[in-house]
């Protein structure tokens, strides 16, 4: 988020569940409009106020409404979400995984999966949340 501070300032619980929850109402809104972000992260959340309470999504520029109209190359690395990654369709669900991974660079202050590639993210991906299911393996096009 920028404005004069950005996302990576210190959050008090009260504030981070304010703007955690603004930003879930921003993506419900898209999501009932049929829209896909496709490049949540923190840049892209800005306060529009002095307060730093209220927040706006911005930077629409690689939204879709689907992911056939949508680019193959889509969310930057930190907050991309597995489908992404495994070149699988994907839908609104890649834009609250990266709502989640913004939510704890704010609460731990570095980015959840910092890879370098999308290997490594995905080994991190692994690490953390589990192995990937097979039915998405079999239906994955990058790693065949």
């Amino acid at each position: 988020m920028k404005c004069n501070k950005n996302l990576e300032q210190i959050f008090s619980d009260s504030l981070l569940r304010t703007v955690c929850l603004q930003m879930v109402q921003g993506l419900k809104y898209m999501k009932n409009k049929g829209i896909i972000h496709c490049d949540m992260k923190p840049e892209n959340v800005i306060f529009t106020d002095d307060r730093y309470e209220a927040i706006k999504i911005i930077d629409f520029g690689a939204s879709c409404t689907s992911c056939a109209s949508g680019f193959t190359y889509v969310q930057s690395r930190y907050y991309r979400a597995p489908e992404i990654v495994l070149g699988l369709p994907y839908d609104q669900a890649v834009d609250m995984w990266s709502l989640g991974c913004i939510a704890y660079e704010l609460v731990m202050g570095s980015p959840l999966f910092p890879a370098h590639d999308e290997n490594e993210l995905l080994e991190y991906i692994i690490v953390t949340v589990g192995r990937v299911p097979k039915p998405m393996l079999e239906a994955c096009k990058k790693y065949k």
